[in-house]
């Protein structure tokens, strides 16, 4: 048996992955422009005394916990959770209390890519794509949505290309016993161009970032930016997916792997 590793995260970098808050900002500094430093760190120490006259890379890095291929906590959607499940809820966790066994579970991919960009995911649709590939979701299962938006990245249509999960879809999988999801879209909601709009129209609040809020029935943790997902089959995968630990944080970036035996 041959195990393949598949990288299921994006590169962080400067691109119009995501509106210019959430860009990544990059300061590289190379080999030879790190003298400075690194001579008063080592004083006496010359280019001479160094193979090819070479210091250190390093780089300088200021971005939001939600740049890149990263996971939500339910402290993102909600102050507290868990209001279905126990009276008056608990506070939210944050990305550093996520429960580590539930960051290495099967997976199982739910190809969304024909739903046009906008449209929210409805739990039929999750059960019609379930008896698609002939699976009964399991209690942690991780969930990824492979949607448009994966063929999209680096485009600047990127952020608003692909559909989203509404209250009712994420509910339905979470009674479920899920509890780590995902997506190759900016967001695990639909656009916010597409929930203004419908919002204008219909004056319904409940819409808004309907996806998120679920969470404040029931605790759940959401990756967002993933990549690559139309490589995977439907099931027969497991997903790692262990978040940087940032203190109460809303989110964390994350190195998603699937694992596949083949």
């Amino acid at each position: 048996m041959t195990r393949t590793i598949l990288d299921l995260s994006v590169t962080l970098e400067d691109k119009p992955t995501s509106p210019p808050h959430h860009r990544p900002q990059i300061d590289y500094v190379n080999h030879d422009d790190s003298w400075d430093l690194f001579g008063k760190l080592l004083p006496g120490v010359t280019r001479e005394h160094m193979p090819d006259g070479k210091a250190w890379a390093v780089e300088r890095v200021s971005l939001s916990t939600h740049a890149g291929t990263h996971m939500d906590s339910p402290w993102h959607f909600h102050p507290t959770t868990d209001h279905a499940l126990t009276a008056n809820g608990r506070p939210s966790p944050g990305i550093d209390e996520v429960p580590l066994d539930w960051c290495m579970q099967a997976g199982v991919k739910l190809d969304f890519r024909h739903l046009e960009a906008g449209y929210v995911v409805t739990p039929q649709d999750i059960e019609a794509e379930l008896r698609r590939i002939g699976h009964t979701l399991q209690p942690l299962d991780i969930v990824l949505a492979n949607t448009r938006a994966g063929a999209r990245y680096g485009q600047d249509d990127y952020w608003e290309s692909a559909c989203g999960f509404g209250r009712a879809a994420t509910l339905w999988l979470l009674e479920r016993g899920v509890r780590i999801v995902g997506t190759d879209s900016y967001s695990w909601d639909a656009a916010f161009k597409y929930v203004i709009e419908r919002f204008r129209r219909d004056g319904d609040p409940s819409i808004i970032w309907e996806g998120h809020k679920a969470g404040r029935d029931i605790g759940y943790f959401q990756m967002e930016k993933l990549t690559n997902l139309d490589q995977l089959p439907p099931t027969g995968f497991t997903v790692c997916c262990f978040p940087v630990k940032i203190k109460h944080a809303s989110a964390g970036w994350c190195r998603t792997v699937a694992i596949l035996n083949t």
